[in-house]
């Protein structure tokens, strides 16, 4: 579809996947069981913003202490789809990973497009990277991840939603 700004992030999508938090939560335990023997990691290093939340469960729960971020943006406006680092990987992190992330864990909640999660892996080449949800044009570049859904869906994410009346399906509803 061709974007509208009239038009919903829903309907510019297609589907819409909503996620709670207690299904947040599970699914990001069950990357962790996931991971559990991809490791040991050194640190992790979560994509902002998405990969926040995502990061701090799966280094709960294996144990890892160091966490940095990688900060990166796109501008909609007049550089559409361009991607520009804000903050890259710190020193202490990039050393901790011999410079080219071996013994790193790369944490997001979504690869989409792949851009970002592009950018991120030539940055790290050698890390581990692992997300919550993949779809599939990104799907190649992670190693692991727990839900794929079509390039089409939309993922409400808990941090993005607030309670409200949901009509039902029949009522034409996605």
């Amino acid at each position: 579809m061709a974007e509208h700004p009239e038009m919903s992030a829903q309907e510019r999508a297609g589907k819409a996947f909503p996620v709670s938090w207690d299904q947040f939560h599970r699914d990001c335990r069950a990357l962790t069981w996931r991971l559990s023997n991809a490791g040991p990691f050194h640190a992790i290093i979560a994509i902002t913003r998405g990969g926040l939340v995502p990061a701090a469960i799966v280094a709960r729960e294996l144990g890892v202490r160091v966490i940095d971020t990688v900060c990166i943006a796109s501008y909609d406006h007049n550089k559409r789809g361009e991607l520009q680092v804000l903050k890259g990987v710190s020193e202490d992190a990039a050393r901790l990973g011999g410079g080219t992330g071996k013994g790193l864990l790369i944490v997001d909640d979504l690869v989409d497009t792949g851009k970002t999660a592009r950018m991120v892996r030539d940055m790290l080449p050698d890390a581990h990277f692992a997300t919550v949800y993949a779809k599939p044009m990104g799907r190649p570049l992670v190693d692991t991840f727990i839900t794929e859904v079509s390039q089409d869906t939309w993922i409400f994410f808990p941090w993005d939603l607030g309670l409200s009346f949901q009509p039902p399906m029949r009522d034409g509803a996605a």
